[in-house]
């Protein structure tokens, strides 16, 4: 008697490698984000250290990286699928997402479950562009490429328009330009929203993310993607030297000569996070248009393991968020203070850098054997839901 098996699903092992290293990246800044003592400003110039920035820095290519291969897998997901399909599949996704984000996601974050603050980040940004891609994948691929290229490089014009009022309009930072890391919206006496990220800059990383996505279809030769990615991936990295270099265009906030060499390195690479600016872009998705290429063929135990946490995505980003909380639910009445100052922390509670950079150790390697487990349940079974965890 045989027993038939359901098919093992395929999937591209350099977009997996390369999400789950931004997914290992992202917990380190979340951990930092509820524990570092006295929560210093990474980006504050007055009072940072290298190593400080550079803990902060780096997660920045988390965000813009997930939204491009966001893209990427919307396209492969549109080569098993009618156009109506991979419509549809885009659209509720998009809606899950958003529930995922204001419903689990925020709850992790304020540990209030009345919701009396509404958080609008990274996964609203995701599912609002996959939503936005959902209608946008009826146009022919010339005219989401260019639709895509325009809200890439041309947002930034908006930093020469006086905005005026505009700037603390709720629709405004939804949709065009949230201020800084976000404004706050009052939804009567003790509810509110945060906005974070604004949508639009971002959804023009997931519509290119799709264009390059084509890349990646069977007939397309192996050689010439990669010279693709890689000269994409270059030419990206010098225009961000060259329009960060003489501050042309592309961010808000110029970089300055400071009191020191260090000090003057961090200025340049200090770019503009909150809205996305294009330098800032152009800076984190060269390197991963760079990786892509030159990852393709490189496979080892290290990108093995890289492998396990990108191919459960969402299932990682819920289950990270609630194990950082956990450890910070613990440690809280440990260094001696009360559960009910867990939400304004005192500035003496926390862990140096060192402690944060052992947290985040911790919540990753924690996190290994259940990713594993999930994404050999994924790959061996074919329900509907799991195409949305």
């Amino acid at each position: 008697m045989t027993i038939s098996l359901p098919p093992v699903k395929h999937r591209i092992e350099s977009i997996d490698m390369l999400r789950g290293l931004i997914m290992l990246i992202m917990a380190l800044d979340h951990v930092r984000d509820y524990m570092h003592l006295g929560q210093p400003d990474p980006t504050n110039l007055a009072i940072t250290t290298p190593i400080l920035f550079f803990t902060r820095w780096i997660t920045h290519f988390c965000a813009p990286i997930f939204l491009f291969l966001s893209g990427i897998s919307a396209y492969l997901a549109g080569t098993r699928r009618t156009k109506g399909e991979l419509s549809s599949f885009l659209l509720t996704r998009g809606l899950w997402l958003l529930v995922v984000e204001f419903a689990i996601i925020n709850f992790a974050q304020t540990l209030d479950p009345l919701h009396h603050l509404v958080i609008f980040q990274v996964i609203w940004a995701i599912g609002g562009s996959m939503i936005l891609l959902g209608l946008l994948v009826w146009a022919p691929m010339p005219v989401i490429g260019i639709v895509g290229a325009l809200i890439f490089f041309g947002h930034n014009f908006i930093d020469v328009v006086n905005t005026g009022a505009l700037s603390k309009n709720l629709t405004w930072n939804l949709l065009i330009s949230a201020n800084g890391f976000g404004n706050f919206f009052p939804l009567g006496t003790d509810r509110g929203m945060l906005v974070a990220y604004a949508l639009l800059p971002w959804t023009g990383v997931m519509i290119l993310g799709y264009v390059f996505g084509s890349l990646y279809a069977k007939q397309f030769d192996t050689a010439r993607r990669r010279r693709i990615l890689l000269t994409s991936g270059l030419s990206l990295l010098a225009l961000f030297i060259v329009l960060r270099a003489f501050n042309l265009y592309g961010d808000p906030a110029p970089w300055s000569v400071q009191k020191s060499t260090a000090l003057t390195i961090i200025s340049f690479f200090n770019v503009t996070k909150y809205p996305c600016s294009l330098i800032y872009l152009c800076m984190t998705l060269s390197a991963a248009l760079i990786i892509l290429s030159l990852t393709e063929i490189v496979k080892n135990k290290f990108t093995d393991m890289l492998v396990i946490y990108g191919n459960v995505p969402l299932f990682y980003y819920i289950c990270h968020w609630y194990l950082i909380r956990l450890v910070n639910i613990v440690t809280f009445p440990l260094q001696g203070f009360s559960f009910k100052q867990i939400g304004e922390p005192p500035q003496a509670y926390g862990f140096s850098l060192v402690g944060i950079y052992l947290v985040w150790l911790f919540v990753i390697v924690s996190l290994y054997y259940p990713c594993r487990w999930y994404g050999r349940y994924k790959k061996t079974h074919t329900q509907w839901w799991l195409s949305y965890l």
